[in-house]
Formats: structure tokens, sequence, C-alpha cells
């Protein structure tokens, strides 16, 4: 039983690195957009905002967004306060004063005491339907944009024409133990995206750095077919769109464009926040998607299996044969790591992967397994 067990875990391994591999491959192929100082600012975007109890972050996250170096008159901000107990909206009051192109909504007002399971995405159709844009750009109140940020947009749209755009994400990192394991976790999603997104393999992204067209999200349906899910208003509305327009969606690969976020503050969060991510895995209807989270489950599960039963049934030697396998794994996914990480100019932090290895393989089964059979809390709701 033991050795079928190794048997499996190496297969898996062997699959697995030829997947890394090939996200390594495409990442390599990826070249900076370059923007063309001729080309003009000329789209309307409208930039939507959900935000729940952000009052700690609203104020430097619209700071960021209304210092764009893109002319005042052709973006909107609409923030959407989605039953904020505390002074989020106020916040955004009083910066209507200063800036005539800051809208807020309250969700509340509209939905009159009706339950949803997805408000967030309630906030973002709600906001949308209130929009002069033409273009949609999302992003979220805990996050900090580059003043170029809406140029990069209005230049990469003109240049490639699409309908759909994805663009980085990244977090910060304080040095805590928990920061960097966030950091090194979201540097391979993040990597995988750009990579699988600009060679038209999967439909991957990030709500925190989104833009679309705005008649392609109506021609769509909006969120329907997958309103009923809390998580999903990026990846699953991407495939909607992708299914429309399959050679339509685009990467805005750039340094200048990537928008920042804090890590969770805590392990009880950032579990919730992962299991919510998680928790969409089986609405995929990219089977591209679907067959690499199985992939990278059953790897390490399998892996976290093998460690007991080989303690158990081996001895050392089973820890021994886990430590190989595991060093095997973190060498083909540091191949991978490390030019996204310089990228990222987040190289340093690779010193952690190996060390935080075991953990990750932890995380990623019990996060996963949460995500498909339980519930979470997510901004002080209790989401099923």
């Amino acid at each position: 039983m033991y050795t079928a067990g190794i048997i499996v875990a190496t297969l898996l391994l062997a699959v697995y690195t030829v997947l890394i591999l090939q996200y390594r491959k495409w990442w390599l192929r990826l070249s900076p957009f370059r923007s063309e100082p001729a080309i003009p600012p000329t789209i309307f975007f409208s930039i939507i905002i959900p935000a729940r109890n952000e009052a700690a972050n609203i104020g430097d996250c619209l700071s960021a967004v209304l210092k764009q170096q893109y002319p005042t008159h052709l973006y909107e901000v609409i923030v959407i306060n989605d039953h904020s107990t505390d002074h989020t909206a106020a916040i955004v009051n009083s910066l209507q004063a200063q800036h005539s192109n800051l809208k807020l909504i309250n969700l509340e007002e509209h939905l009159q005491g009706k339950q949803l399971n997805a408000y967030k995405k309630k906030a973002i159709e709600m906001a949308i339907a209130a929009s002069n844009g033409q273009w949609i750009v999302t992003t979220d109140a805990d996050c900090k944009v580059s003043g170029e940020w809406l140029s990069l947009f209005n230049n990469y749209i003109q240049q490639y024409e699409p309908v759909f755009i994805a663009a980085p994400v990244m977090f910060t990192n304080n040095g805590s133990f928990l920061a960097v394991f966030q950091l090194l976790d979201f540097l391979s999603l993040q990597g995988i995206t750009a990579a699988a997104v600009s060679a038209g393999f999967h439909t991957m992204c990030n709500g925190a750095n989104l833009a679309y067209r705005k008649d392609a999200f109506y021609e769509v349906g909006q969120f329907r077919g997958i309103d009923q899910l809390a998580s999903g208003d990026d990846m699953l509305l991407m495939h909607k769109i992708k299914q429309k327009y399959p050679e339509r969606l685009g990467y805005l690969f750039s340094e200048n464009a990537i928008v920042f976020t804090a890590p969770m503050p805590d392990w009880k969060s950032f579990f919730n926040q992962r299991i919510r991510w998680a928790s969409k895995a089986g609405k995929y209807q990219d089977k591209g998607i679907f067959r690499t989270l199985a992939l990278v489950y059953a790897l390490n599960a399998s892996l976290m299996l093998l460690l007991p039963a080989g303690l158990l049934l081996q001895g050392w030697r089973g820890l021994l044969n886990w430590l190989l396998l595991v060093l095997a794994k973190t060498l083909v996914e540091l191949s991978f790591m490390l030019p996204v990480s310089r990228f990222y100019k987040h190289t340093p932090a690779l010193y952690w992967f190996v060390l935080m290895q075991p953990f990750h393989i932890a995380y990623t089964v019990v996060a996963g397994w949460l995500g498909k059979f339980g519930s979470y809390q997510w901004k002080g709701r209790s989401v099923q």
C-alpha cells in the first residue's frame, strides 16, 4: 500500500513538473507592455470599488485612484458601500466635495433588507448600471494603484482592441512569517495567471485589477448563472466573456500596472480568504483550470498522506522518501518562481520558500477541502 502511494505521488509529481515547466516557458516568453506616447487618451473609464467596512483603507485607495495621470473628464469613480457599519460612507462623502467625478452608491438603500449570497456581484451590477464609461475597471477598497494605471489601460486597449484585460496584483510585505507565506503563495498564482492568460490557456484573473467593455458585460448576461456564488466576480465572468470573444482577452504585463494590497493580518482571515477563493473551484467551466486545480490538490494531498504513512511503516526511510519528493517539487517550483519574483521585485522572499513548503502543502489540502465542503466568514458574514 505504501509503495503504491509512492508510485502515485511520483506520477502526479511528474505531470505537475511538466505543467510548471510549461508555465515557465510561457512566462519567459512574455514581453513587458510598452506604451505608445502618440496614442491619445480617449477612452472613458468607470472605476468600480465595492467597499464593506473599509474606513481604514478607502481614503488611501481613493487618493491613489483620483491622482491618475489621465484627464479627469475621461474617468469616474463609483464606490458601492455594501452595508458598512463604520465610517466608510462618510469618508467617501467628504472626498466628493473635492472630486466631482467621485460617486457613492449605498447598496442597502436598493436591496431594502433583501438577503443575498453574492453581495459583491450585486454591488458591481448596480454600479455598472449607473456608470457612464465605455470600459469598466474594478479594484478593491484596500488597494493602491499607480498614477499611470488608466493611461496604461487606455494605451493597451487602443493597441490590441481586447474586450477583457487581466492585470497584475501583488501583496505588500511587512516581513512577518504570515505575510511572507501569503506573498509566496500569491506570487505563484500571479505568475500562472500572467503566463496562462497570455498563452490563451486559462481564464484567470483577480478582481483587484480588471478591465472589461461594458457592452460585453451585458452581452454575456452580467453575472447571470454565477450570481448564487459569493466569489467569482472575476474569473467566472472572464470565462463567460471568453466564450463570447475567445480571441479578445489580454494581459497587461507592466510593472506600472501592478495594483498593491496588504496581506491578511492573521491566520483566521487568511484561511477564510483562501477558502472563499477555493469555493468557486467546482463552478469553473474552464476545464483547463479545473484539471490544474485537481492535479495540484491531488499532489499535495498525496504528499500530506505519505508523511505519516511513511513514518509509521518505514520510519526514517519513509521520511527520507517524503523529503526527496518534496525537494523535487520545491526545485521545480523555484524554477518558475525565480523569474516571477524578479518581475515583482520580491526575489529575497524566495529564501523562505523551502522552509514554508510543508506549511503550503497542508494549507492547500485543508483550504481546498473546506472550500468544497465547508463554510467561511467574510466581511462579517457567514457564507455557505
